[in-house]
């Protein structure tokens, strides 16, 4: 399964404070493969309009699957999740 992983365009930071990483450290230690899509429209969160078409939220990160489905809540919970092996193939 490849997913795609979009996030803030900060993948320098590594901190439990930024949420992107979360996920995406979450993803790493799972072995899942994923692409970092890099959104570059940070302020104002309205402008991100594909996150919207995508998830329905305007907040980052989400994970999109092959299918073009996506899953989007806390990054805790979403990394919880992957660790759990529960992101499956898709949002449902």
């Amino acid at each position: 399964m490849t997913v795609k992983l979009h996030r803030c365009p900060f993948t320098f930071l590594h901190s439990d404070m930024d949420a992107c990483w979360k996920v995406q450290q979450a993803l790493d230690e799972q072995g899942i493969e994923y692409e970092i899509v890099k959104e570059w429209r940070l302020l104002p969160r309205s402008t991100r309009t594909r996150i919207k078409e995508l998830s329905g939220q305007d907040r980052l990160p989400v994970i999109e699957f092959e299918d073009g489905s996506a899953y989007r809540a806390d990054s805790a919970d979403m990394a919880a999740r992957i660790r759990a092996g529960e992101l499956g193939t898709s949002a449902g």
